[in-house]
Protein backbone atom coordinates (compact mmCIF):
# COMPACT_ATOMS: atom_id res chain seq x y z
CA UNK A 1 0.00 0.00 0.00
CA UNK A 2 1.24 3.42 -0.85
CA UNK A 3 2.58 5.38 2.00
CA UNK A 4 0.77 7.79 3.60
CA UNK A 5 1.89 11.24 2.42
CA UNK A 6 2.30 13.92 5.05
CA UNK A 7 2.57 17.65 4.22
CA UNK A 8 4.16 20.57 6.77
CA UNK A 9 0.98 22.50 8.36
CA UNK A 10 1.49 25.67 6.01
CA UNK A 11 1.86 23.80 2.77
CA UNK A 12 -0.91 23.62 -0.31
CA UNK A 13 -0.44 21.14 -2.57
CA UNK A 14 -1.71 22.65 -5.93
CA UNK A 15 -3.44 20.31 -8.70
CA UNK A 16 -3.75 21.63 -12.32
CA UNK A 17 -6.36 20.37 -14.41
CA UNK A 18 -5.86 22.57 -17.31
CA UNK A 19 -4.91 19.91 -19.90
CA UNK A 20 -8.44 17.66 -18.99
CA UNK A 21 -10.86 19.56 -17.26
CA UNK A 22 -9.85 22.66 -18.92
CA UNK A 23 -10.51 21.32 -22.24
CA UNK A 24 -14.12 21.07 -21.51
CA UNK A 25 -14.45 24.75 -22.41
CA UNK A 26 -16.49 26.23 -25.23
CA UNK A 27 -14.16 27.30 -28.05
CA UNK A 28 -11.07 25.70 -26.94
CA UNK A 29 -9.07 22.99 -28.93
CA UNK A 30 -5.36 21.80 -27.94
CA UNK A 31 -3.55 19.62 -30.32
CA UNK A 32 -1.14 17.10 -28.31
CA UNK A 33 1.89 19.67 -29.08
CA UNK A 34 0.17 22.08 -27.29
CA UNK A 35 -0.46 19.92 -24.33
CA UNK A 36 3.23 18.89 -24.16
CA UNK A 37 3.35 22.38 -24.32
CA UNK A 38 1.55 23.78 -21.64
CA UNK A 39 2.48 20.87 -19.51
CA UNK A 40 6.03 22.25 -19.81
CA UNK A 41 5.07 25.48 -18.50
CA UNK A 42 3.26 24.40 -15.70
CA UNK A 43 6.37 22.12 -14.09
CA UNK A 44 8.00 25.64 -14.94
CA UNK A 45 5.16 27.29 -12.64
CA UNK A 46 6.02 24.21 -10.07
CA UNK A 47 2.74 22.58 -9.73
CA UNK A 48 2.57 19.82 -7.71
CA UNK A 49 0.34 17.79 -10.32
CA UNK A 50 -0.34 18.17 -13.77
CA UNK A 51 -3.61 16.37 -14.84
CA UNK A 52 -2.80 15.18 -18.24
CA UNK A 53 -5.84 13.78 -19.81
CA UNK A 54 -8.00 10.13 -19.85
CA UNK A 55 -5.96 7.46 -20.89
CA UNK A 56 -8.17 5.82 -23.71
CA UNK A 57 -11.24 7.96 -24.00
CA UNK A 58 -9.88 9.84 -27.18
CA UNK A 59 -7.12 9.37 -29.71
CA UNK A 60 -5.66 12.62 -28.85
CA UNK A 61 -5.01 11.65 -24.90
CA UNK A 62 -3.74 8.27 -25.81
CA UNK A 63 -0.90 10.38 -27.93
CA UNK A 64 -0.77 12.41 -25.39
CA UNK A 65 0.37 9.79 -22.67
CA UNK A 66 2.36 7.82 -25.06
CA UNK A 67 4.79 11.06 -25.78
CA UNK A 68 5.10 12.62 -22.53
CA UNK A 69 7.09 8.65 -21.60
CA UNK A 70 9.17 9.79 -24.02
CA UNK A 71 9.08 13.54 -24.10
CA UNK A 72 8.00 15.53 -21.25
CA UNK A 73 11.13 16.17 -18.66
CA UNK A 74 9.21 17.02 -15.28
CA UNK A 75 11.88 18.88 -12.59
CA UNK A 76 8.92 19.79 -9.96
CA UNK A 77 5.76 18.65 -11.29
CA UNK A 78 3.89 14.85 -11.17
CA UNK A 79 1.87 13.81 -14.35
CA UNK A 80 -1.29 12.59 -13.37
CA UNK A 81 -3.67 10.25 -15.38
CA UNK A 82 -7.78 10.32 -15.08
CA UNK A 83 -10.30 7.77 -15.13
CA UNK A 84 -13.18 6.38 -13.30
CA UNK A 85 -14.17 3.24 -11.05
CA UNK A 86 -14.62 -0.40 -12.26
CA UNK A 87 -18.20 -0.89 -14.00
CA UNK A 88 -20.98 -2.12 -11.76
CA UNK A 89 -21.02 -5.76 -11.10
CA UNK A 90 -17.50 -5.35 -13.16
CA UNK A 91 -14.10 -7.03 -12.16
CA UNK A 92 -11.13 -4.56 -11.73
CA UNK A 93 -9.53 -7.10 -13.95
CA UNK A 94 -11.49 -6.89 -17.08
CA UNK A 95 -11.93 -3.40 -16.73
CA UNK A 96 -11.15 -1.01 -19.81
CA UNK A 97 -10.42 2.01 -17.78
CA UNK A 98 -8.45 0.68 -15.13
CA UNK A 99 -6.55 -1.49 -17.53
CA UNK A 100 -5.60 2.20 -19.54
CA UNK A 101 -4.47 3.77 -16.31
CA UNK A 102 -2.07 1.14 -15.64
CA UNK A 103 -0.65 1.26 -19.13
CA UNK A 104 -0.42 5.50 -19.07
CA UNK A 105 2.62 4.57 -17.08
CA UNK A 106 2.14 7.82 -14.68
CA UNK A 107 3.17 7.07 -11.15
CA UNK A 108 -0.16 8.69 -10.00
CA UNK A 109 -3.58 7.96 -11.12
CA UNK A 110 -6.83 10.03 -10.14
CA UNK A 111 -10.21 8.38 -10.36
CA UNK A 112 -13.44 10.00 -10.26
CA UNK A 113 -16.18 8.06 -8.12
CA UNK A 114 -19.95 8.53 -6.99
CA UNK A 115 -20.81 9.69 -3.96
CA UNK A 116 -23.89 10.60 -4.18
CA UNK A 117 -26.61 8.30 -3.27
CA UNK A 118 -28.80 9.71 -5.65
CA UNK A 119 -26.20 8.62 -8.96
CA UNK A 120 -25.11 5.82 -7.84
CA UNK A 121 -29.27 4.09 -7.32
CA UNK A 122 -30.75 6.20 -10.19
CA UNK A 123 -27.50 6.82 -12.93
CA UNK A 124 -25.67 3.76 -12.35
CA UNK A 125 -28.90 1.53 -11.51
CA UNK A 126 -26.98 -0.31 -8.55
CA UNK A 127 -27.24 -0.46 -4.49
CA UNK A 128 -25.36 1.70 -2.23
CA UNK A 129 -23.02 -1.44 -1.29
CA UNK A 130 -22.15 -2.22 -4.64
CA UNK A 131 -21.45 1.88 -5.06
CA UNK A 132 -18.63 1.31 -2.29
CA UNK A 133 -17.25 -1.45 -3.53
CA UNK A 134 -16.57 -0.34 -6.89
CA UNK A 135 -14.47 2.26 -5.06
CA UNK A 136 -12.73 -0.30 -2.87
CA UNK A 137 -11.84 -2.12 -5.52
CA UNK A 138 -10.59 -0.31 -8.16
CA UNK A 139 -8.46 1.90 -5.37
CA UNK A 140 -7.02 -1.35 -4.39
CA UNK A 141 -6.33 -2.42 -7.60
CA UNK A 142 -4.43 0.79 -8.65
CA UNK A 143 -2.71 0.66 -5.23
CA UNK A 144 -1.97 -2.72 -5.76
CA UNK A 145 0.13 -1.97 -9.32
CA UNK A 146 1.93 0.82 -7.55
CA UNK A 147 0.30 3.80 -8.21
CA UNK A 148 -0.57 6.82 -5.65
CA UNK A 149 -4.17 6.82 -5.77
CA UNK A 150 -6.53 10.06 -5.85
CA UNK A 151 -9.89 10.08 -6.04
CA UNK A 152 -11.81 12.53 -6.80
CA UNK A 153 -15.48 12.14 -5.44
CA UNK A 154 -17.88 13.58 -7.76
CA UNK A 155 -20.96 16.17 -6.27
CA UNK A 156 -19.63 15.74 -2.69
CA UNK A 157 -21.41 18.35 -1.75
CA UNK A 158 -24.84 17.44 -2.98
CA UNK A 159 -24.20 13.70 -1.58
CA UNK A 160 -23.64 14.97 1.70
CA UNK A 161 -26.25 17.26 2.29
CA UNK A 162 -28.89 14.31 1.36
CA UNK A 163 -27.24 11.23 2.41
CA UNK A 164 -23.93 11.98 4.40
CA UNK A 165 -23.67 8.38 6.09
CA UNK A 166 -23.14 7.05 2.53
CA UNK A 167 -20.53 9.78 1.63
CA UNK A 168 -18.56 9.04 4.10
CA UNK A 169 -18.75 5.25 3.55
CA UNK A 170 -17.29 5.93 0.25
CA UNK A 171 -13.95 7.94 1.74
CA UNK A 172 -13.68 4.96 4.23
CA UNK A 173 -13.46 2.85 1.75
CA UNK A 174 -11.33 4.77 -0.37
CA UNK A 175 -9.36 4.88 2.25
CA UNK A 176 -8.72 1.60 3.89
CA UNK A 177 -7.80 0.74 0.26
CA UNK A 178 -4.65 3.08 0.01
CA UNK A 179 -6.04 6.28 -1.57
CA UNK A 180 -3.69 9.39 -0.50
CA UNK A 181 -6.16 11.90 -1.32
CA UNK A 182 -9.84 12.51 -0.98
CA UNK A 183 -10.94 15.16 -3.19
CA UNK A 184 -14.42 16.48 -2.12
CA UNK A 185 -15.66 17.82 -5.63
CA UNK A 186 -18.47 20.56 -6.21
CA UNK A 187 -19.42 19.41 -9.46
CA UNK A 188 -22.66 21.62 -10.52
CA UNK A 189 -20.85 24.56 -8.65
CA UNK A 190 -23.86 24.72 -6.63
CA UNK A 191 -22.36 25.62 -3.14
CA UNK A 192 -21.44 28.24 -1.06
CA UNK A 193 -18.63 29.40 0.95
CA UNK A 194 -20.69 28.49 4.17
CA UNK A 195 -21.62 25.20 3.16
CA UNK A 196 -17.91 23.99 2.06
CA UNK A 197 -16.28 25.11 4.95
CA UNK A 198 -18.70 23.36 7.33
CA UNK A 199 -19.02 20.14 5.12
CA UNK A 200 -15.18 20.09 4.91
CA UNK A 201 -14.61 20.92 8.74
CA UNK A 202 -16.98 17.42 9.23
CA UNK A 203 -14.70 15.70 6.79
CA UNK A 204 -11.82 16.58 8.25
CA UNK A 205 -12.48 15.47 11.55
CA UNK A 206 -13.67 12.09 10.71
CA UNK A 207 -10.91 11.55 8.12
CA UNK A 208 -8.40 13.01 10.63
CA UNK A 209 -4.73 12.48 9.56
CA UNK A 210 -5.80 8.85 7.11
CA UNK A 211 -5.24 10.96 3.59
CA UNK A 212 -5.15 14.37 2.42
CA UNK A 213 -8.25 16.27 1.28
CA UNK A 214 -8.67 17.69 -1.03
CA UNK A 215 -11.40 20.45 -3.18
CA UNK A 216 -12.73 21.22 -6.82
CA UNK A 217 -14.68 23.45 -7.41
CA UNK A 218 -16.54 25.12 -10.29
CA UNK A 219 -17.62 28.49 -10.75
CA UNK A 220 -21.08 28.27 -11.35
CA UNK A 221 -22.23 31.15 -8.56
CA UNK A 222 -18.55 32.92 -9.22
CA UNK A 223 -17.93 31.61 -5.93
CA UNK A 224 -15.02 28.72 -7.03
CA UNK A 225 -12.35 30.52 -5.79
CA UNK A 226 -13.74 31.70 -2.52
CA UNK A 227 -14.91 27.91 -2.07
CA UNK A 228 -11.31 26.34 -2.75
CA UNK A 229 -10.46 28.89 0.26
CA UNK A 230 -13.06 28.30 2.60
CA UNK A 231 -11.75 24.76 2.49
CA UNK A 232 -8.38 25.12 2.62
CA UNK A 233 -9.87 27.54 6.28
CA UNK A 234 -11.48 24.23 7.24
CA UNK A 235 -8.60 21.84 6.17
CA UNK A 236 -7.72 20.86 2.85
CA UNK A 237 -4.28 20.52 1.69
CA UNK A 238 -5.17 19.93 -1.97
CA UNK A 239 -6.38 22.18 -4.61
CA UNK A 240 -7.26 21.45 -7.84
CA UNK A 241 -7.99 23.95 -10.90
CA UNK A 242 -7.15 25.35 -13.71
CA UNK A 243 -5.05 28.13 -15.30
CA UNK A 244 -7.05 31.00 -16.16
CA UNK A 245 -10.08 29.50 -15.23
CA UNK A 246 -10.81 27.25 -17.59
CA UNK A 247 -13.48 24.91 -17.84
CA UNK A 248 -16.52 23.64 -18.83
CA UNK A 249 -19.75 25.83 -18.74
CA UNK A 250 -18.50 29.19 -16.30
CA UNK A 251 -15.18 27.43 -15.67
CA UNK A 252 -13.06 26.25 -12.62
CA UNK A 253 -11.05 27.58 -9.76
CA UNK A 254 -8.68 29.84 -11.37
CA UNK A 255 -5.19 28.75 -9.98
CA UNK A 256 -3.63 32.41 -11.22
CA UNK A 257 -6.00 33.90 -8.52
CA UNK A 258 -5.98 31.19 -5.64
CA UNK A 259 -2.43 30.70 -5.66
CA UNK A 260 -1.37 34.32 -4.81
CA UNK A 261 -4.52 34.51 -2.35
CA UNK A 262 -3.43 31.48 -0.65
CA UNK A 263 0.57 32.28 -0.55
CA UNK A 264 0.16 36.61 -0.22
CA UNK A 265 -2.82 36.58 1.81
CA UNK A 266 -2.90 33.67 3.94
CA UNK A 267 0.89 32.51 3.94
CA UNK A 268 0.38 29.20 2.64
CA UNK A 269 2.87 27.72 0.57
CA UNK A 270 2.05 26.34 -2.73
CA UNK A 271 5.11 27.07 -5.00
CA UNK A 272 8.70 26.50 -4.54
CA UNK A 273 10.45 29.51 -3.51
CA UNK A 274 10.52 32.49 -6.02
CA UNK A 275 8.04 30.70 -8.60
CA UNK A 276 5.16 33.24 -7.78
CA UNK A 277 6.97 35.79 -9.76
CA UNK A 278 6.66 33.18 -12.56
CA UNK A 279 2.68 33.23 -12.68
CA UNK A 280 2.05 35.97 -14.90
CA UNK A 281 4.36 34.63 -17.80
CA UNK A 282 3.51 31.19 -17.62
CA UNK A 283 -0.77 32.53 -17.34
CA UNK A 284 0.06 34.60 -20.62
CA UNK A 285 1.99 31.52 -22.43
CA UNK A 286 -0.98 28.81 -21.96
CA UNK A 287 -4.08 31.95 -23.18
CA UNK A 288 -1.86 32.44 -26.51
CA UNK A 289 -1.10 28.53 -27.01
CA UNK A 290 -4.58 28.27 -26.51
CA UNK A 291 -5.70 31.16 -28.79
CA UNK A 292 -7.50 32.34 -25.76
CA UNK A 293 -7.20 36.01 -24.72
CA UNK A 294 -6.33 36.24 -21.07
CA UNK A 295 -8.92 39.00 -19.46
CA UNK A 296 -7.22 42.09 -18.88
CA UNK A 297 -8.95 42.52 -15.71
CA UNK A 298 -7.83 39.01 -14.82
CA UNK A 299 -6.86 39.37 -10.52
CA UNK A 300 -3.26 39.58 -10.09
CA UNK A 301 -1.72 39.07 -13.91
CA UNK A 302 -4.40 40.83 -16.48
CA UNK A 303 -1.99 43.30 -17.82
CA UNK A 304 -4.86 46.05 -16.21
CA UNK A 305 -4.58 44.35 -12.90
CA UNK A 306 -2.80 47.38 -11.55
CA UNK A 307 -3.86 49.99 -13.31
CA UNK A 308 -5.01 53.13 -12.01
CA UNK A 309 -6.87 55.90 -13.46
CA UNK A 310 -6.65 59.40 -10.53
CA UNK A 311 -10.06 60.08 -9.30
CA UNK A 312 -12.23 59.57 -6.20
Amino acid sequence: MTARIVLPANHVEVFDTTLRDGMQVEGVSASVVDKLRIAEQLDHLGVHYIEGGWPGANPKDEEFFARAKRELKLSTSRLVAFGSTRRPAGKVDDDATLRNLINAETSAVCIVAKSWDYHVETALQTTLDEGVAMVADSVKYLDGHGRMVMVDLEHFFDGFKRNPEFSLRVLEAAVLNGATHLVLCDTNGGSLPHEVESIVAAVAKHVGNDAIIGIHCHDDTGCAVANSLAAVRAGVRHVQGTLNGLGERTGNTNLTTIIPNLQLKMGYECLPAGHLDRLTAVSNHVAEVLNRPLNPQAPYVGVSAFAHKAGL
